[in-house]
């Protein structure tokens, strides 16, 4: 506990060990969600026309970001879900069987 780490909960205490996790988990979403929709709403439709006054490569940004990089940044988040997931986990004192 000393660490920032729980123990692994009793039996018992499993309840609420659950209800920690999916919101935990809901609220991680929600921020990923966020993030997605601003990248690939926002860039690629909203601010459209003041990002492809900047280009990568020969493509403008906004078209660029419409095209590819939204795709781009639902991986990383992808990854990032997966590593937060783990961490909750690991702090909620969760393994796999």
């Amino acid at each position: 506990m000393l660490d920032g780490r729980e123990a692994t909960p009793p039996a018992g205490d499993r309840g609420s060990v659950a209800r920690r996790y999916w919101r935990a988990n809901l609220r991680i979403l929600a921020a990923l969600l966020v993030v997605w929709f601003v990248v690939s709403f926002g860039c690629g439709i909203l601010f459209v026309e003041p990002l492809n006054k900047l280009r990568i490569g020969e493509a403008p940004l906004g078209f660029w970001f419409a095209q590819q990089g939204a795709i781009y940044v639902f991986v990383v988040l992808i990854a990032v879900y997966v590593v937060l997931l783990n961490r909750l986990e690991r702090r909620l004192g969760l393994r796999e069987v």
